[in-house]
C-alpha cells in the first residue's frame, strides 16, 4: 500500500467518487438491467453521493493513486432506535477499482466511528462476488436482502385450493391478527430481530384508517373458506428502504406478507405474492420489488422461487464482540 495514500473523506472529492459509483452501477446494471438507468451518469451519481455526504454526522475515507481518486467509503448513522448505536454505509457509499481496497477504506473510515460509539454498523452491497468477499472479510455478515424481478407477461395460476381476493373492510380484525405475524415470526430463531412489535389494537386503528387508502393494494388468501393470510402491495416509491440506484423506474413493490402459523403448507405465501406481482403488471408496471430477512427461512425461500433477483446485499458487522 505504500503508492497509496488513504485520507478523510472531503467535499472535493464529490465529483470523483460520483464517477466511480457510476462505474460501478453500469457493470450492476449488466446483471439487473431493471435498475435505473440514469445512475450511470456521472453528475446524477454525484447527487447521491452529496445526498450522503450531507447527511448529518457523515463521514469516511478516500483511497488516492497518484493524483487518481480509485475508491471512497462514506457512513452516516441513521435516528431510529432499533439499528443500535449505528452508522450505515448506503447503496451510492462506497465505490472502489478493486475491492480489496474496500478492506483499507474501511479500517481508515471505522476508526472514526467506533471511537464516536458507532459499534452497530451495515453496508448496503451490490451483488458482486468479490466486493461481497471483501466486506466479509472484514467482519460482515448477511442480513438483509433486496430483489428484482420483472412484472409478467402471462396471468399467474394459484393453487386450486387457495382463494386469493382483495381485501375488504369485513377482514379488518383478521388483517390486524396477520399484522403480527411477520415481526412475531422474525422475533423467533434464526432470525431474532429487535424491531417493534404493535399491539393487536394498534393494528385494528391503523386498518381502520387505511383499509380504503387507494395506493395500496391487500390482498387476502382463503383456505377452506377461512382467511389464512394476506399480502400488501404498492408503488416502490412507497418504500423508504429501495431509494436510488435500488429503486428500479415503473416499479410494484410487494411490501408485507403474511400467513397465520397453523395454515402454513397450503402455498399460500406463494399465491399471495403471486397476486401481487400480477397486480403491479395489471397496473403497468414493468419491475416488482421486494426484501427480506436473509435468516428468515420462509421468505428467503419463497420469493426467489417467485422469480425475485437478489440485487442488493444489506450486510452487518456489531462491534466489541
Amino acid at each position: 500500500m505504500s503508492r497509496h495514500v488513504i485520507r478523510p473523506f472531503e467535499e472535493a472529492d464529490l465529483p470523483a467518487a460520483g464517477r466511480l459509483l457510476a462505474d460501478r452501477h453500469k457493470e450492476h446494471r449488466k446483471r439487473h438491467p431493471l435498475l435505473p438507468a440514469e445512475y450511470e451518469d456521472d453528475l446524477l451519481a454525484v447527487v447521491e453521493v452529496t445526498a450522503l455526504w450531507e447527511s448529518e454526522s457523515a463521514s469516511g475515507a478516500v483511497l488516492l493513486e497518484g493524483s487518481e481518486l480509485t475508491g471512497y467509503v462514506l457512513g452516516a448513522p441513521k435516528p431510529s432506535p432499533v439499528w443500535g448505536p449505528n452508522v450505515w454505509v448506503e447503496s451510492a457509499g462506497h465505490a472502489v477499482r478493486e475491492p480489496e481496497h474496500i478492506r483499507d477504506l474501511y479500517a481508515a473510515a471505522a476508526a472514526k466511528w467506533v471511537d464516536d460509539g458507532r459499534t452497530a454498523q451495515y453496508v448496503v452491497v451490490p451483488d458482486d462476488v468479490d466486493l461481497i468477499d471483501a466486506w466479509f472479510r472484514l467482519g460482515f455478515g448477511a442480513q438483509h436482502a433486496h430483489a428484482v424481478r420483472p412484472a409478467p407477461t402471462t396471468r399467474l395460476q394459484v393453487p386450486a385450493d387457495v382463494k386469493v381476493r382483495r381485501a375488504t373492510r369485513d377482514d379488518i380484525a383478521v388483517l390486524a391478527e396477520l399484522d403480527l405475524v411477520l415481526p412475531q415470526h422474525q422475533g423467533r430463531s434464526p432470525v431474532f430481530s429487535a424491531g417493534e412489535l404493535p399491539t393487536l389494537e394498534e393494528a385494528l386503528a391503523d386498518w381502520e384508517e387505511s383499509i380504503d387508502d387507494q395506493d395500496y393494494a391487500t390482498f387476502v388468501a382463503e383456505y377452506d373458506g377461512r382467511v389464512i393470510g394476506m399480502s400488501v402491495g404498492c408503488s416502490v416509491e412507497k418504500s423508504s428502504a429501495h431509494s436510488g440506484l435500488a429503486r428500479p423506474d415503473n416499479a410494484g413493490f410487494l411490501g408485507y406478507a403474511a400467513v397465520l402459523p397453523d395454515a402454513r403448507g397450503h402455498g399460500a405465501g406463494r399465491a399471495l405474492g403471486e397476486a401481487v406481482v400480477q397486480w403491479s403488471a395489471d397496473i403497468g408496471y414493468t419491475a416488482v420489488v421486494t426484501d427480506w430477512r436473509v435468516t428468515n427461512l420462509l421468505s428467503s425461500r419463497t420469493w426467489p422461487r417467485l422469480g425475485f433477483q437478489q440485487t442488493f446485499h444489506r450486510l452487518h458487522r456489531t462491534i466489541g464482540y
